[in-house]
């Protein structure tokens, strides 16, 4: 089956295809993104909740495409900022221009910036991820998840995007502490706020969506 994801974020394409992949088989999920499609002028992300969020670019997605329509809204709810950047996540820094690690890095250390006198013990967040799935004949499905943690000082880590440098996930083995970023995919996967979400909505696509 071909689904698009309406995202142009190359590694949200790698991780979803991975998660699907793992969670209906490989080969019987085909996903494509933004730039494998006829181009289409992208509506703001104008919704207060990342549910929202994630229909109004599932729903536009599907109506330019005429494919099943996969879209996320995700992003870090900081305790110390009363649940933000939050659905702003993304934008939280300002940029409108330069690539998306330049965007990822800015949004970061402003955060950092944000929360600099924060005690460790006070610096807890979650990452949030709502998913939906719209169907060309207009039937729209939302799951969510969360991966609830603590933001440290500095930046550790390569992998992830996003916030993932100074995110340690509470759920790891005992006496570890390793960022969202040190961890290998198939570790972020098994306990992120998307790999939640995603797995929730294969089984969603393997119920709803018809088959080539």
């Amino acid at each position: 089956m071909r689904l698009l994801l309406a995202t142009r974020n190359a590694k949200k394409l790698v991780e979803l295809q991975r998660i699907l992949d793992a969670a209906l088989g490989g080969g019987a999920v085909t996903l494509v993104g933004l730039g494998d499609i006829d181009e289409y002028d992208e509506v703001p992300e104008t919704g207060l909740t990342f549910e929202e969020n994630a229909l109004i670019k599932a729903r536009e997605g599907a109506r330019h495409s005429s494919l099943p329509t996969v879209a996320d809204d995700s992003g870090l709810a900081v305790d110390a900022l009363n649940g933000m950047p939050g659905v702003l996540s993304a934008r939280w820094a300002g940029l409108t221009t330069g690539d998306q690690a330049t965007k990822d890095r800015a949004n970061l250390d402003l955060v950092l910036a944000q929360i600099a006198d924060v005690p460790d013990a006070h610096r807890g967040a979650q990452f949030v991820c709502a998913a939906a799935l719209v169907l060309p004949d207009g039937r729209e499905f939302t799951v969510s998840g969360q991966m609830r943690g603590r933001l440290i000082r500095e930046v550790r880590g390569a992998g992830g995007f996003g916030y993932d440098p100074i995110f340690v996930p509470d759920r790891q083995p005992e006496g570890e502490s390793r960022t969202s970023a040190e961890l290998s995919a198939a570790e972020k996967d098994a306990i992120s706020h998307r790999g939640e979400a995603f797995r929730a909505l294969a089984k969603v696509i393997a119920t709803q969506v018809p088959q080539d």
